[in-house]
């Protein structure tokens, strides 16, 4: 099992990005942009750099006026936010299967750069041990459910699933990978999309299908003008 590492107070990269804003206030007179956070951050994704903003803003360590350009602004002393770092092992197919998410294959880095910290108290009561990763999402057949190409998704590891829950499965006939609605049916297993104009996948039991974690948390993409 993939072991995640707690932090007390607030994780590493909110303290990063907070001293990144501090110092970057200071030299310039105004805020940094979303990119500009991200480029010196090490952080690819301005989903992501938006996400670790909303929570540092819930935590009050920022105030945004999403309003406008570069509307943030440190505030008040660092309180303290107990998170847990999630790594991102890689992409999920939302559409048609993409050949990444393979098993036993260890997408992280020595440095968990990939990863995401999520505050403990917004995830489940019983879904904040070391069994979650995250994956980033491909596709749009499940916008109906609220996730869109580029939002990620933090999975709890299942190998079982009830009808209606939205998983990850492998599906070793072609080495794919794809995030769907489970539905076990008479003869077959439907990975139902949430896109009316999509068709479900019908997978014969009698054909090998691994459930790989189930969906308990969704980071959503935000654009923001830089």
């Amino acid at each position: 099992m993939m072991m995640v590492r707690k932090s007390k107070g607030l994780g590493e990269r909110h303290l990063k990005i907070l001293g990144f804003i501090q110092e970057y206030q200071h030299e310039y007179k105004h805020p940094p942009s979303i990119r500009e956070i991200g480029e010196n951050c090490n952080i690819s994704s301005t989903s992501v750099v938006n996400y670790y903003l909303d929570q540092l803003e819930k935590n009050g360590n920022i105030e945004r006026d999403r309003k406008i350009s570069r509307g943030l602004r440190v505030i008040g002393p660092n309180a303290t936010v107990d998170t847990l770092r999630i790594p991102i092992l890689g992409p999920i197919a939302a559409g048609l299967p993409l050949p990444e998410l393979q098993p036993g294959v260890n997408y992280l880095t020595e440095n968990e750069a990939n990863a995401v910290d999520v505050a403990r108290n917004l995830l489940p009561p019983k879904d904040k041990g070391t069994d979650l990763y995250a994956l980033e999402v491909k596709g749009d057949s499940m916008i109906d459910a609220m996730i869109n190409d580029g939002d990620i998704v933090v999975m709890k590891r299942a190998a079982e699933a009830r009808n209606g829950e939205m998983v990850a499965v492998w599906l070793p006939r072609n080495n794919e990978a794809t995030l769907k609605y489970f539905f076990k049916e008479k003869d077959r297993y439907r990975l139902q999309p949430a896109n009316p104009t999509m068709k479900p996948i019908y997978i014969n039991k009698d054909e090998p299908l691994e459930i790989k974690g189930k969906v308990i948390m969704v980071i959503r993409k935000v654009e923001m003008v830089s």
